[in-house]
């Protein structure tokens, strides 16, 4: 059975920028924010360790309080939009929505209530 999602989005930021950088690599940040258009959404911005300097953003939605849908936004190095289709721009992707969805199982105690 699916369930609304029933947390305070400020709470839910919270939570997921204390848990996300946990999961992450050791040398990557991680940011966390409100998605101002969608009280059941967070937004993502993941700088990645090295000396590309690839920096992510992800949207991340509640489809209900266990599930989150992933989606990339933009990808940057050095602070230009690059090619999000290159093998290894696509395998840091697949790595840090795997990481996202790691940490919305992580936090179910709060989101499946």
């Amino acid at each position: 059975m699916n369930r609304e999602l029933q947390i305070d989005q400020q709470q839910l930021v919270e939570a997921w920028q204390e848990r996300l950088p946990t999961l992450i690599g050791p040398g990557d940040k991680a940011w966390v924010s409100a998605d101002e258009a969608d009280p059941k959404a967070l937004r993502i911005h993941i700088e990645v360790e090295g000396r590309q300097m690839y920096s992510f953003d992800f949207a991340c939605a509640y489809v209900d309080s266990r599930e989150v849908k992933v989606n990339l936004v933009d990808v940057e190095s050095e602070g230009r939009t690059v090619d999000e289709r290159s093998d290894i721009i696509q395998q840091l992707a697949d790595d840090y929505t795997r990481h996202i969805h790691q940490c919305a199982q992580a936090l179910q105690q709060l989101t499946h209530v």
